[in-house]
């Protein structure tokens, strides 16, 4: 079967309509989980206007929906946590029922440590307990969505050597129906500002466990934000999709066998009128480059 394209739909009423002219090209629809959900005054996650809007969207199109998280840290092992993790499930299991993901994912790391919120996932070391704490976390995921995966991050550090991800990688998703969510932007962001080829990167993954590619891009950093004055290249969604990034899913396509999507992502918030013919262009791209590598 061959990968469809996604697109990603953003918890942002503004933002989705400027987009509602695109929504008929994508294969399928990702969402995150949590953009759909609110606290409510007995710290209860229940469902917010995205939750029925987005699957009005999926229904209107004939869409399916794909789930990838930010929120449930991978990561984590604090005995603290688990209450959170556990509603956290509770809530993807009836969400289940209504959007049938067809797979979920979530960010490889740590978005949570001691009850606060770190906003953005931070690497874990590349040891067997992090495996251990990762494996278990898609096992909990596995009894609800059955194709389960992690994302290859990017991070603006690591605990090692950057070309010793890719087998960390591989000891996490090994196991029946258990993938990879390869995102290209987020290989390039890390070999720009750590140094390495994106390539010998990509190519010590194990690309037979790739279900999903990312394709986005971002900007550079303000050189005022750091002491040293060094810019670094952001995974910000609010750019086009650079050149690097094309090559890459040119490259790799034909080398991941069990693949089922590539999806384009776009913050939200960073869309105008001008934005959308160029979002355009880059749906049919991904589109007619999966028909050339499937040809």
């Amino acid at each position: 079967m061959r990968p469809l394209t996604g697109f990603v739909l953003p918890p942002d009423l503004p933002t989705l309509g400027l987009l509602e002219p695109l929504l008929s090209i994508p294969g399928y629809f990702e969402v995150t989980p949590e953009t759909t959900w609110r606290l409510d005054d007995r710290s209860r996650l229940v469902e917010n206007g995205f939750h029925a809007l987005f699957r009005e969207i999926g229904r209107a199109a004939a869409r399916p929906f794909v789930a990838h998280g930010v929120g449930l840290s991978m990561g984590s092992t604090s005995a603290s946590d688990v209450p959170r993790v556990r509603r956290w499930l509770s809530r993807l299991r009836r969400d289940q029922t209504l959007f049938r993901y067809l797979w979920f994912t979530d960010h490889a790391g740590l978005t949570m440590a001691g009850g606060r919120s770190l906003t953005l996932p931070l690497p874990v070391p590349m040891t067997h307990a992090s495996v251990a704490a990762m494996r278990r976390r898609l096992a909990s995921m596995q009894r609800i969505v059955p194709d389960v995966g992690v994302e290859t991050t990017a991070h603006y550090f690591l605990f090692g050597p950057p070309l010793e991800e890719p087998a960390f990688y591989a000891r996490v998703v090994a196991g029946a129906r258990r993938w990879l969510l390869l995102d290209l932007h987020n290989v390039h962001t890390m070999s720009v500002n750590m140094g390495f080829d994106s390539w010998e990167y990509v190519s010590r993954l194990p690309l037979d466990k790739v279900i999903e590619i990312h394709v986005s891009g971002g900007v550079s950093s303000d050189g005022s934000w750091l002491p040293s004055g060094r810019s670094l290249r952001l995974d910000s969604h609010d750019d086009d999709v650079p050149d690097d990034v094309w090559r890459l899913l040119e490259r790799v396509l034909p080398l991941c066998p069990n693949l089922r999507g590539v999806t384009l992502e776009r913050m939200e918030g960073t869309v105008d009128v001008t934005t959308i013919p160029r979002l355009r262009r880059e749906l049919r791209r991904i589109e007619k480059t999966i028909q050339r590598k499937a040809a």
